[in-house]
């Protein structure tokens, strides 16, 4: 299959899905949910706000679904979505990035699960999980999204020297937390 053609069938399947075509949305949902859920994940602290987050992802998704062009893949063009969502729900929760106490790093410590392993890709999402609302989601943004800090600020209505520090204090909290999880490993 060609690039042009990857594009074409992402474009044909938009459509069908804009005309609510079920089946095509079924597809769809079914292809992207895995990975639009750890999109979720990562801006939520537990599974719960996550699957809802995920609903009110792909409700969003299939309403302006008419409005994808086919530039770029179809996929890309959901995470943006589900990207935007996320900072949407984290606006929600009126919780902004907070400087918080370094002895907090205890308190996550003692909730990780005792089969924590630092290299376990669910492992590091509890972990994600235990930060703050404010260092995760600056963290997920800079990191996982690739935002510049004055892209994050806009988004979150934070300056940009705001987001620079809390991304140095998440690093430095989940640092922390590993290093003293490692210990005991």
């Amino acid at each position: 299959m060609q690039k042009g053609d990857h594009y074409q069938s992402d474009r044909n399947r938009a459509e069908a899905c804009a005309k609510g075509d079920r089946q095509a949305q079924r597809i769809l949902f079914e292809q992207v949910k895995n990975a639009m859920f750890g999109v979720c994940l990562r801006f939520c602290d537990n599974r719960s706000d996550a699957e809802d987050l995920l609903q009110e992802g792909f409700i969003r998704v299939f309403n302006s679904i008419a409005n994808y062009c086919g530039k770029g893949s179809l996929e890309a063009w959901i995470r943006t979505i589900f990207v935007r969502t996320g900072i949407e729900y984290y606006h929600r929760q009126k919780k902004r990035p907070e400087i918080i106490d370094f002895e907090m790093v205890d308190i996550a410590t003692n909730e990780l699960p005792d089969d924590f392993d630092p290299y376990d890709p669910d492992s590091v999402l509890a972990l994600l999980q235990k930060l703050p609302p404010g260092f995760r989601t600056v963290l997920n943004l800079a990191v996982l999204e690739e935002k510049s800090h004055e892209e994050i600020g806009r988004e979150l209505g934070i300056s940009a020297s705001t987001s620079r520090s809390q991304l140095t204090r998440a690093k430095e909290f989940l640092r922390k937390i590993i290093q003293k999880t490692l210990v005991f490993i």
